[in-house]
């Protein structure tokens, strides 16, 4: 085995995850870590910077309208998402090549920093599995240490299943994403844009974590599981007929974001268009927000 294979830049940054990051030479990895440097405050006790991007809050955003595919089984690219609501040509991606199913990164909105968490639906349909819990746990955590606000965007069928997810502990590493968002006191916004199924859901920085405004797109469903799926469960043995029909009224029901909007885990249904200017005006309104966590020693993060 070469030592490019056992510890080089891909191994670490495509399969291990320690390094965040690979670059061409050394002037491109420089210049982009001046980059990043610009989006942080100069220590924790600092709110995150502002500059002028000259990006105007009302921009339109008419494209995201459409950019939901009517199949729920087609993919799409959530950093289209990322890249049309934040100020343009912002975002700063972190750990592009490991863990392709969740996109972490910094922005701007109106000049401010960002943080972002995204679910990725073009990396194993946005599932959360082990490694992009603890990638995006790692953010969550670091935005939290630098009062950077978080802005979280949800399609996520669920966990990972198999033997090797639970032998490696997707249960443990799940709860550290879910014990990040929970602990996080800066502002946490939250746009459910498709599925949003089971414990993912609850994970992904939902009003149970503390989420201070949470938005759902029409096209978003909130659920257990997927229709076909909990109704064959639900209704075993009995005719088909039968199913399909509850498979109609589950679809009905949790296929909307209405349901979750009555019983308050939503604050609002909006239009995709309208999505950046409602994030900017929330994160205007929050930036007075002040939450601390009970004294103690510190937290027992689940290691």
């Amino acid at each position: 085995m070469s030592h490019e294979r056992l510890g080089g830049s891909k191994t670490h940054s495509q399969v291990s995850g320690v390094c965040h990051g690979t670059f061409k030479n050394d002037v491109e990895a420089i210049h982009e870590l001046r980059n990043f440097v610009t989006y942080l405050p100069g220590s924790n006790r600092e709110r995150a910077p502002v500059v002028n991007t000259g990006d105007f809050r009302h921009r339109s955003c008419t494209h995201l309208e459409t950019i939901i595919p009517a199949d729920a089984n087609i993919a799409y690219d959530m950093k289209d998402v990322v890249s049309a609501i934040l100020d343009t040509d912002t975002f700063f991606e972190i750990m592009p090549n490991y863990a392709k199913n969740m996109v972490v990164g910094l922005g701007r909105m109106e000049g401010q920093t960002v943080c972002v968490i995204a679910n990725q639906p073009k990396g194993l349909a946005g599932v959360l599995d082990i490694n992009s819990s603890v990638k995006a746990a790692r953010m969550v955590r670091f935005a939290d240490c630098f009062n950077i606000p978080i802005l979280t965007f949800v399609d996520v069928p669920g966990f990972l299943p198999g033997t090797a997810q639970e032998y490696g502990g997707i249960i443990r590493h799940g709860s550290k994403l879910l014990f990040a968002f929970s602990e996080a006191t800066v502002p946490k916004i939250t746009v459910i844009t498709r599925k949003a199924y089971g414990g993912a859901y609850d994970v992904m920085s939902s009003k149970h974590l503390r989420g201070d405004i949470n938005y759902a797109w029409p096209s978003a469903e909130i659920a257990v599981m997927g229709a076909a799926g909990a109704c064959n469960i639900l209704f075993r043995g009995q005719p088909p007929e039968k199913i399909a029909e509850e498979v109609g009224r589950y679809n009905r029901l949790f296929c909307t974001p209405a349901e979750a909007a009555k019983r308050g885990f939503l604050d609002e249904v909006i239009s995709p268009a309208s999505t950046r200017s409602r994030v900017c005006e929330d994160l205007e309104r929050l930036k007075s927000k002040s939450l601390k966590n009970p004294t103690k020693k510190h937290d027992n993060i689940p290691l």
